[in-house]
């Protein structure tokens, strides 16, 4: 259960080895007998399928052991970005997607990107770094003047969305929009808290950095508003 990626693995070297001699030998086979299949993308999907069976057995058991199911996540999302952008795989055939986007599977990794997300949020606003440019010394690349705790959460947030936008049902993309909205709300609540304990010097370091931290937040989120 721990290693889900010996047999991720396994399965994109069958695909890769087998490519070459599926494309030179059994495709001119299938061409010449008039049929439409691609015998690469059948051998493929059959393999996935044999992965879906598997993931299928395997969730239940790792379900409410955050580390293992965190991994398995993340191993999935590896295997996915590969298969379709080295084999060529297509989205309209079955994929790990799906069986993530059931409902206890998904509630899950929902709660578990939240609780690690509110984690990270916890260490970059406790760093020491948490409110200095990482870019202070190199003038031209540091015209928003961005503390790096608001660097850091935009980027959190652009991994969220990473992760979470081959989902093949709208309605749980929404649900992943709804935590990083969620998330914004919960930053700029620890901006405020921060804010109100540096009023007496409204012209101090930290005030400025957390004015400068909401401009920049702001100024990508409008960005960002294009991006269906």
């Amino acid at each position: 259960l721990n290693k889900p990626e010996w047999y991720l693995t396994q399965v994109l070297m069958w695909i890769g080895n087998h490519a070459k001699f599926l494309d030179e030998k059994i495709q001119p086979i299938l061409d010449k007998a008039g049929s439409s299949v691609n015998a690469g993308l059948e051998f493929s999907r059959a393999l996935v399928m044999l992965i879906l069976e598997k993931l299928a057995a395997d969730i239940p058991c790792l379900l409410y052991d955050d580390t293992l199911f965190c991994h398995l996540v993340d191993e999935v999302l590896l295997f996915e970005r590969e298969l379709y952008s080295v084999h060529g795989y297509l989205s309209s055939f079955p994929s790990c997607m799906h069986i993530l986007s059931e409902e206890s599977c998904f509630q899950r990794w929902l709660t578990v990107e939240k609780k690690f997300a509110l984690q990270k949020m916890d260490s970059m606003l406790s760093s020491e770094a948490a409110w200095i440019s990482q870019y202070k010394d190199i003038t031209d690349v540091d015209e928003m003047k961005v503390p790096d705790c608001a660097e850091t959460f935009m980027t959190l947030l652009l991994v969220i969305t990473d992760r979470y936008k081959n989902l093949p049902i709208a309605s749980r993309k929404l649900q992943f929009l709804g935590l990083q909205k969620e998330l914004v709300d919960d930053f700029r609540i620890r901006l405020t808290q921060v804010m109100k304990e540096e009023t007496r010097a409204s012209l101090g370091f930290r005030y400025c950095a957390i004015l400068n931290a909401v401009n920049y937040i702001a100024t990508v989120l409008a960005d960002w508003a294009d991006n269906v």
